[in-house]
């Protein structure tokens, strides 16, 4: 029996073989997990709830994602500064943007743990070659991402934005690779299961 704050959790996409979808949010160096994903007692009741705690994403720095996020049905980008993801390593911080539908951070940096959080929850954390790429790009901006899963298989490729060429970099392990394919590690553990059946 469940609470009327537990609700199941959401099942996630696979990595389609290309994307082409919009920057939704860009944000400065050292945005942590909790302005991601805030804590406090209007919050917490929630922890058991992914349709409703999304709503409090990041509404600390831009009170409007969640709304511009929920009617993009397309999937969306963040732009994030260095050490993106920094602080505690709360999960909602991966989960609750991925529920939104976000697919892509593009970042000059990432907190390590973050890092993680993302490509278990079938986000594709990628950094910028040449952090001035940051500077040029802003909110509604198309990206562009074709030859998925394949292209992962270079730790350096160009993806476009707005039909301009970007450098990306990512250190991901084929394991990792496998992770996002799938849409992140719960979905990957399911479809291990029904292997060894």
């Amino acid at each position: 029996m469940k609470g009327p704050n537990i609700v199941t959790l959401p099942e996630l996409q696979p990595l389609p073989s290309s994307l082409k979808i919009p920057v939704l949010l860009k944000v400065e160096d050292n945005v942590s997990t909790d302005e991601i994903s805030p804590a406090g007692a209007k919050v917490l009741p929630y922890r058991s709830n992914i349709p409703k705690i999304s709503e409090f994403t990041f509404t600390h720095i831009d009170s409007d994602y969640a709304d511009r996020a929920k009617k993009n049905k397309k999937g969306h980008v963040i732009i994030g500064g260095e050490n993106y993801g920094q602080g505690s390593s709360r999960e909602h911080a991966a989960l609750a943007p991925r529920y939104l539908g976000l697919q892509i951070v593009i970042a000059k940096s990432f907190a390590r743990i973050h890092w993680q959080n993302l490509i278990n929850f079938g986000i594709l954390p990628l950094v910028f070659k040449n952090p001035k790429d940051y500077d040029a790009i802003g909110l509604n901006d198309v990206v562009e991402i074709n030859q998925l899963p394949d292209i992962l298989d270079n730790e350096t490729f160009k993806i476009k934005i707005n039909d301009k060429e970007v450098e990306v970099q990512q250190t991901l392990s084929k394991r990792q690779i496998e992770l996002l394919i799938e849409g992140g590690l719960i979905n990957w553990v399911k479809k291990d299961l029904k292997k060894k059946k």
